[in-house]
């Protein structure tokens, strides 16, 4: 089973408690959206191996730590994902960018998949997957699916909020997947809308509503 970590360092909780409010302006939004991004990609890397590395400072040579292994993919869902992505580039400034489009049928509630374009070495690399919003939990299962079925091996997805019920589906879904959550809210209502959660975040990004 897929190990859930929820995010309980005071700045993102803080942060995480100003994109809830109906007040916050898309500016706002946006910003807090990248920097609480930039926070969880911190504490969300933290495993990541390192190895020594011989270099010469201006007085002597040293033996200093690097990150060891496979490179780094943040893999946006479209469109709300695009808002994670500047924050976790700013912490990891050489990690490539893919992105994948899903859409949810109207007569299945299905999500289907309208773009794919990822980096060539994908396979290779350690991929997050980013989203700010984990409500049924269709799209970021789908998404991941398509990263599998593309040969990736090892994925990591991170969500602002989440639901319990999106959690769940997830852990069923992808059990190998280890999910990282900025708030777990109480539940979803009857339109899949996280509650209290803080409305779409897709339209509240970039101002569409």
């Amino acid at each position: 089973m897929s190990n859930v970590y929820v995010m309980d360092h005071p700045l993102i909780q803080h942060k995480i408690g100003w994109i809830r409010r109906a007040d916050t302006g898309s500016k706002d939004f946006r910003t807090l959206v990248s920097e609480i991004a930039m926070l969880m990609c911190y504490e969300a890397t933290r495993d990541l191996k390192l190895t020594d590395v011989e270099i010469q400072t201006p007085i002597c040579k040293t033996t200093v730590k690097e990150l060891k292994g496979k490179k780094l993919a943040v893999v946006p869902i479209l469109r709300a994902g695009l808002g994670m992505v500047d924050g976790m580039l700013a912490m990891i400034p050489a990690a490539k960018v893919g992105h994948i489009g899903l859409y949810r049928d109207p007569e299945t509630l299905k999500p289907v998949e309208y773009y794919c374009k990822l980096p060539e070495d994908c396979s290779e690399r350690e991929v997050f997957v980013v989203d700010p919003m984990l409500a049924t939990g269709g799209s970021s299962i789908a998404a991941i699916q398509m990263l599998k079925d593309r040969g990736v091996k090892n994925i990591r997805f991170m969500c602002i909020i989440a639901a319990p019920e999106g959690i769940a589906a997830m852990q069923e879904a992808h059990p190998d997947v280890d999910i990282y959550v900025g708030a777990k809210d109480e539940k979803l209502n009857e339109h899949s809308y996280i509650v209290p959660g803080l409305g779409d975040a897709g339209d509240r990004i970039f101002g569409t509503k």
